[in-house]
């Protein structure tokens, strides 16, 4: 069923299987009906739950957080063919299935066209390196690009923290080792404390999500550890926001000053339907410097805010969403809607959009034939 619904379309992305639909993948962004061999026109409860008990495998720990907690988090294999990150979760009293395909082979950061400065970031040695966005936004592959790109270069240990392992890297110039939620550590925060006993240089984490692994973060960036984390937010102020919001108020000042001197950049991406077909990746970056490390401190306010510092450093690697969307544009790989759509300061992008659409020879609005009214205010 798998291997029909992955090679049903181009570009499948997620095979998704819910209640009162049929088998669908989406493919490109768009979720397309996959029309199976025996043929199910819409799925029943009973389909569901069989697909579901499969893909669990009989595993307690896994059977116990879906019944719980009402969704679990698996990784599945078809031989030779792809692997999948997997999302059962109960809705209605039913059970819906989401598999996101996963890449065989790790893609490098030539590959996936990604900014420059990435390859800047990689050459940190301390400090937090956080990959913000949405489900579904690339983030985990960009840090595997990233993580690809430091194994080619340094002999060093590297050690990931996942849930589920999602990228299989092999051993290159550094080694690696690779652990996954609820198989090889119970939590992210116990996983990060074991990973200081473990002599590494490099430490991924899946995601910090909560209070403990934050603080678990912390502590391996100020001794010495370079920490690579996402944190599910749209941009750079939200996630220092995000962070902070973790802790008590009382505890906010004390964190709010570690995490100015252990932060290193901040990397925000969406994914945008291509021109023609696909997806094209946006990024707004932030490295840290004494203005922002002022904000971390201290707040943002009406007239100083994060985003107006990424502004004034695009000179210096950084760039905000604005700048990466005009580009795409300017490039031909996005429509202007779409670039209005996904900017977040849409009349400074407008503005920006008439410019490069003049400088090609385009209209800039569709208002004509206007002439002077000479009558007026005559009688």
């Amino acid at each position: 069923m798998l291997t029909q619904m992955i090679e049903s379309y181009k570009g499948v992305s997620d095979v998704f299987f819910v209640v009162d639909r049929p088998p669908q993948v989406e493919a490109f962004g768009e979720l397309r009906p996959v029309k199976l061999t025996p043929f199910i026109s819409r799925l029943y409860p009973f389909h569901t739950e069989c697909i579901a008990l499969n893909l669990l495998q009989n595993s307690a720990r896994l059977m116990h957080s879906l019944f719980q907690y009402g969704s679990c988090d698996l990784s599945y294999a078809v031989p030779r063919k792809a692997r999948f990150r997997v999302n059962i979760f109960s809705q209605r009293g039913h059970y819906s299935i989401v598999m996101r395909k996963l890449e065989n082979r790790v893609p490098t950061i030539e590959e996936l066209q990604l900014p420059e400065i990435f390859e800047k970031i990689a050459e940190e040695r301390t400090g937090i390196v956080l990959f913000t966005g949405a489900t579904g936004t690339g983030k985990s592959t960009s840090l595997a690009a990233l993580i690809d790109h430091i194994n080619e270069r340094k002999p060093i240990h590297i050690i990931t923290l996942e849930d589920p392992i999602e990228y299989d890297h092999r051993h290159k110039k550094a080694t690696i080792d690779q652990r996954e939620l609820g198989l090889d550590f119970d939590t992210y925060a116990s996983g990060l404390r074991a990973a200081l006993r473990q002599a590494p240089k490099v430490i991924l984490v899946g995601e910090i999500r909560d209070k403990e692994t934050a603080l678990a973060a912390l502590r391996a960036a100020e001794t010495g550890h370079l920490v690579l984390s996402t944190v599910h937010t749209i941009d750079a102020g939200q996630t220092v926001n995000r962070i902070i919001g973790m802790f008590q108020p009382e505890e906010e000042r004390e964190i709010r000053m570690r995490l100015s001197d252990s932060m290193r950049w901040v990397v925000s991406q969406r994914l945008l339907p291509k021109i023609g077909a696909g997806r094209h990746a946006v990024f707004e970056i932030m490295q840290n410097n004494l203005r922002v490390q002022e904000l971390v401190l201290n707040g943002e306010t009406a007239d100083k805010t994060l985003y107006h510092i990424i502004t004034d450093g695009e000179g210096l690697g950084m760039q905000t969403f604005e700048t990466d969307l005009l580009r795409a544009f300017r490039q031909k790989l996005i429509t202007e809607q779409t670039a209005l759509s996904y900017s977040v300061h849409r009349a400074v992008m407008r503005q920006k959009i008439d410019q490069v659409k003049s400088s090609r020879g385009e209209k800039t609005t569709d208002i004509e034939d206007l002439s002077l009214d000479r009558e007026y205010g005559k009688y």
